[in-house]
């Protein structure tokens, strides 16, 4: 493992003083709470998010402008405290209610219990969403319905229908529908390792294989199969996605290419290139996008499928300006 840190027990620290100064113009760090600059101002509904780090960009990057208000920040690979969370869900709350958006992980999902249990016994008005968007691909194995890439978008529809003035259920709602209405397969070439130890999440990278539907950390419930070209790939996995979401002719979708950590630009253009044409061709067009790593595990390889089936009301709030640290949507 070759890094450049100075400790692996100020890892997480670190990367946030270093956000927070890279950023300045949109957010403030304070500890492991990343606070939007626009919150000092909002007078609406809030949105919160919350999760271990090493995962860069995610989560904390999409802090921001018409994105996430609050973002509460564990160790590496590890959800925060559920004490932390119900502080940033405090510190988020302008008086109009607070959503909680959670990936579904047990750490993650144990933190917002404990952190939703506080807000409401302290008589705040909370509402939690959880994305747990990863379909099964192996009909024999492990369907965990694990929360993958597809958060980031939601993240700014969340954002987007806050800054409109819709009450919290009224963006509650929208979000669930909008979680209801994705689907992630995860496919890895190379296993990441852990920065604090060194320690290998597998040995896929020795071998010739590619794994699919292992999640994004490697976690069981994967396939592996020979390596194939792009275009073989994706028809792999958009079949089942697209499947699953009913996705028919004269529909709108939604596509994310999302990198693992290690993914060239190069694969990833033409992995969304593929995806593209393989939407186009069933009559299904695309009206919403990101390419780019968007929730990574550190140098493993491989790439998440992430497609989502749109309305004219969710590509509308797509649509709305939006100025995160790593999200621009003018």
């Amino acid at each position: 493992m070759k890094k450049f840190m100075n400790s692996p027990e100020t890892l997480t620290d670190e990367l946030l003083v270093g956000m927070g100064l890279a950023y300045s113009d949109v957010v403030e760090v304070d500890g492991h709470l990343v606070i939007s600059k626009d919150l000092a101002n909002a007078d609406r509904v809030t949105v919160v998010t919350y999760g271990g780090s090493g995962h860069e960009p995610a989560v904390q990057g999409y802090t921001g402008r018409g994105m996430l208000d609050i973002v509460a920040v564990g160790d590496i690979f590890a959800a925060p405290s559920g004490q932390l969370v119900f502080e940033a869900m405090q510190r988020a709350d302008k008086g109009h209610g607070v959503l909680l958006l959670t990936l579904n992980y047990a750490g993650d999902q144990l933190a917002g219990k404990q952190a939703m249990k506080l807000a409401k016994k302290a008589g705040m008005n909370v509402r939690q969403v959880v994305t747990d968007e990863e379909i099964r691909f192996d009909p024999n194995g492990e369907d965990n319905r694990r929360g993958l890439g597809g958060a980031a978008a939601l993240y700014h529809i969340a954002g987007a229908a806050a800054a409109a003035g819709k009450t919290l259920d009224e963006v509650a709602d929208i979000c669930e529908r909008y979680a209801r209405n994705m689907a992630s397969i995860a496919v890895q070439v190379a296993n990441a390792t852990h920065p604090q130890n060194g320690m290998s999440f597998g040995d896929l990278a020795e071998s010739d294989m590619m794994e699919i539907g292992a999640g994004q950390h490697g976690e069981g419930g994967g396939v592996r199969v020979p390596m194939m070209t792009a275009k073989e790939t994706i028809a792999t996995v958009a079949k089942p996605i697209t499947e699953h979401l009913g996705l028919k002719a004269g529909d709108k979708a939604f596509v994310m290419i999302n990198g693992s950590g290690s993914t060239t630009l190069m694969e990833m253009y033409i992995l969304y290139k593929e995806a593209v044409a393989y939407l186009e061709n069933m009559g299904v067009k695309v009206v919403g996008n990101m390419v780019g790593e968007i929730l990574t595990v550190q140098e493993a390889g491989g790439f998440q499928l992430n497609m989502a089936k749109w309305d004219d009301e969710i590509e509308a709030l797509w649509n709305t300006p939006a100025h995160a640290t790593v999200f621009f949507k003018e």
